[in-house]
């Protein structure tokens, strides 16, 4: 019986079959999506120990996967790796280090396979250990201290650090382009 269920959302068939093909048999339960959105019903409906997510889906992209992952707490506690030929265009979107998740990048031998699958339970634990200790925080501060207004206003303040972040990430990943071209 297998120990582990992994879901692999990728279009590619040959990479579905490759991940199944090189894990160690007996020891997991492959689950396959072809795009995202059967990849989301999947999510919610397989329970897997861990997720494979390609960057670049049908119907519904990996990027929007992933996003969808992050706002829901359960399924962000799920380890991630998440896959790509083009690292440039993931970065883009989600810049390095890649804190919670790991990164595969296409194509992959086996032993790059079970190290990206042992570096996202690494860092899904790190992640589960921060949330547990934010809990602890959060749960010291009295409810009645905290009123809507200082809410609203500590959630506009983090959007606009959020939208500020995002601005300076691209500048970054465009100086870290530059640079390249010119070393070229």
């Amino acid at each position: 019986m297998a120990n582990h269920k992994i879901l692999v959302i990728d279009d590619s068939m040959v990479i579905r079959r490759t991940v199944k093909d090189m894990l160690p048999p007996g020891k997991f339960d492959v689950v396959e999506a072809k795009d995202g959105l059967q990849g989301m019903e999947l999510i919610h409906s397989s329970d897997p120990d861990l997720i494979m997510l390609d960057f670049f889906l049908p119907k519904m992209s990996g990027w929007e996967v992933y996003q969808n992952i992050q706002k829901d707490p359960n399924l962000k506690a799920i380890p991630l790796l998440l896959m790509s030929g083009r690292k440039d265009e993931v970065t883009d979107k989600i810049s390095e280090p890649f804190e919670f998740f790991s990164f595969l990048e296409k194509p992959f031998d086996q032993k790059q396979l079970i190290q990206g699958i042992r570096d996202s339970m690494e860092k899904s634990k790190k992640l589960a250990h921060l949330t547990s200790r934010n809990k602890t925080t959060l749960n010291k501060v009295p409810v009645e201290s905290v009123n809507n207004a200082q809410i609203e206003q500590l959630q506009s303040k983090v959007s606009h650090l959020e939208s500020e972040v995002g601005q300076l990430k691209k500048q970054v990943n465009q100086l870290i382009s530059f640079i390249k071209k010119k070393l070229q």
